[in-house]
């Protein structure tokens, strides 16, 4: 594997904004795109979107378009947060995961009792939704989608991708965190962190109308003598075998005794019930280091599964050093992190800040050229700058 590449694919507005960007396919055939441009002026926040459109392949795209996101209400603020799109092959439908919420003084925080899911299905290419609705188990209502989710004392939120079709099962598989509740009825966090999720993922199959039908799996969680935050923004993959592979972030922020890790489980059920969760390592057996931070895996066309992440030479404490970012193989057998295969993606350079963030990004197989095409967006969190890049790596 090798770094091919690397361009801006959507510039800052200027200093105090950080830009990120996405594109992904809309329909199951062919080269039709969408992007999307979403600015930030604080953690955890998104203050604007715009999208467009390309037929080409991403050689060229229409103007911009303003999606409206933010939304001042008696309530609160509301704000509406979409994720890059999941074609479903099998269908040729767009589907759509929104994260929203009412926050009542606009504290990211307040996100952890406020968030909830929804979904859009577009069967345009993402032009228009054909049905939108909220994300909740059938017999649920919006206040309380889930068995275990009351909105207002505790949340859903997305994890992280792919979103995609099981060859084994049939159905949708959806990577996602809850915020759990405690003894009392309330948010729980036991871990003394900066927030505590356990990690879930949502089935959705098919109904009349192009709607979902949607179930939850069994929670994967640790204790906070292992993680002061839980764990969180699962990824999975499925093997050939059918075996379904999760990998999480954790955290020891709070306590820099406690392990520096991805961890990992696994389903062999479609994704309902999972393995104990243990330390994810190489296929070799050894350990590594990797901060609390997003990490994705790609299912590419040549049949190998990739992983995309965040992995350091010596231990991290929390979400820091968010560099080098590296990719991967996974072996189909063991599940593990083949080390002989990691190549560097990007990594601090001499005279840069130490506080650049290679992290929260979007992985994608080129339907062309078979490149691993990532947006990534180099922020430094000291000066909250950063353009979004489009990387396109050899596989």
């Amino acid at each position: 594997m090798r770094v091919k590449s690397r361009e801006v694919f959507i510039r800052s507005p200027g200093p105090g904004k950080l830009a990120w960007g996405t594109a992904y396919y809309t329909r199951a055939r062919g080269v039709d795109m969408k992007r999307t441009r979403m600015i930030q002026t604080r953690s955890d926040i998104t203050d604007s979107c715009d999208i467009g459109f390309s037929t080409d392949n991403g050689r060229t795209w229409s103007d911009w378009k303003t999606v409206e996101i933010v939304t001042k209400t008696p309530e609160g603020m509301h704000r509406r947060i979409p994720a890059p799109g999941f074609i479903d092959l099998a269908t040729d439908r767009l589907v759509t995961m929104i994260l929203e919420g009412t926050l009542p003084k606009d504290d990211p925080l307040e996100g952890m009792k406020h968030y909830y899911l929804s979904y859009e299905v577009s069967d345009d290419g993402g032009k228009t939704s054909a049905v939108s609705g909220r994300v909740m188990q059938k017999g649920h209502t919006p206040e309380h989608p889930f068995e275990c989710v009351w909105v207002g004392k505790n949340c859903i939120m997305k994890g992280s991708r792919p979103y995609f079709r099981s060859r084994a099962f049939g159905h949708m598989v959806f990577p996602m965190q809850i915020t759990p509740l405690g003894p009392d009825g309330e948010y729980y966090n036991p871990g003394g962190g900066y927030t505590w999720t356990e990690a879930v993922v949502l089935i959705g199959k098919w109904t009349d109308g192009m709607k979902i039908d949607w179930e939850i799996s069994e929670r994967v969680a640790i204790g906070p003598d292992k993680s002061t935050r839980g764990l969180i923004e699962p990824t999975v993959a499925e093997m050939a075998d059918g075996r379904m592979l999760m990998v999480m972030r954790a955290s020891n922020d709070a306590k820099p005794e406690l392990p520096a890790c991805k961890w990992c489980a696994v389903s062999v059920d479609g994704g309902r019930n999972w393995s104990k969760p243990e330390e994810w390592t190489y296929d070799d057996g050894t350990q590594f280091f990797s901060p609390s931070s997003i990490s994705q895996f790609v299912m590419h066309s040549n049949g190998h599964c990739y992983w995309l992440g965040n992995i350091t030479p010596t231990k991290p404490r929390g979400n820091s050093p968010r560099y080098p970012l590296v990719i991967g193989r996974v072996d189909p057998v063991s599940l593990k992190l083949i080390r002989k295969s990691m190549t560097v993606v990007d990594d601090l350079q001499p005279g840069e800040d130490p506080s650049l963030q290679l992290s929260n990004f979007y992985a994608r197989e080129n339907r062309e050229t078979g490149e691993i095409e990532l947006h990534l967006s180099r922020f430094f969190t000291q000066e909250w700058f950063g353009d979004a890049l489009l990387v396109r790596i050899e596989p």
